[in-house]
């Protein structure tokens, strides 16, 4: 009798330690996932880039520097190799996006004209994808993190070398109020 108690317990302990480990793996796989969308989010956006210049540029030609801004912006972002490297590439290259959209209120002709509009249309549809694919990234970080922090999870995470993993922060210059006047 005590050794079916022993086997049973230590059949027990086998299953839930094989769930957690499997538990771990699967909310890993979705974080790196999330990461993925985002970078596929941010690649669509970098796609999109060339047009919008090429557009502009018909119309502002004497505006060379901030073309130049927003094409150094799109390559430091292609070229970033981890997440906070893109991260600062993405901040830079909204900047360099920001003043380029305020060019266009300079020229009614280009404001008018439908590539500027659909491109614009484009990229703006395409911070929102980012935007939500930053927000499933930090919450599957969240369930990740909720489970390596929560006992018994955090037993099973010490034994499997699991730790606690970083957000996608949000920039300070990102964090400041929008000034707006009349």
């Amino acid at each position: 009798m005590l050794t079916v108690i022993i086997v049973a317990v230590v059949a027990f302990i086998l299953l839930i330690s094989i769930f957690y480990y499997n538990r771990f793996v699967v909310l890993s796989n979705r974080i790196d996932n999330s990461l993925s969308q985002i970078n596929v989010q941010l690649k669509r956006r970098t796609d999109l880039i060339p047009n919008l210049i090429e557009t502009v540029k018909g119309y502002a030609k004497h505006e060379k520097s901030i073309m130049k801004d927003v094409n150094d912006a799109r390559k430091a972002l292609v070229s970033a190799k981890d997440v906070v490297g893109k991260v600062k590439a993405n901040n830079v290259l909204e900047g360099a996006l920001g003043r380029l959209f305020a060019i266009a209120e300079n020229y009614p002709d280009l404001k008018a004209n439908t590539n500027f509009i659909e491109l614009q249309r484009e990229l703006s549809s395409t911070e929102d994808r980012v935007a939500y694919a930053r927000q499933n990234y930090n919450d599957s970080i969240l369930t990740y993190n909720n489970m390596v922090q929560k006992v018994p999870g955090t037993v099973f995470a010490g034994m499997y070398g699991r730790k606690v993993k970083e957000y996608l922060q949000i920039a300070e210059v990102e964090k400041k109020n929008v000034k707006v006047s009349f």
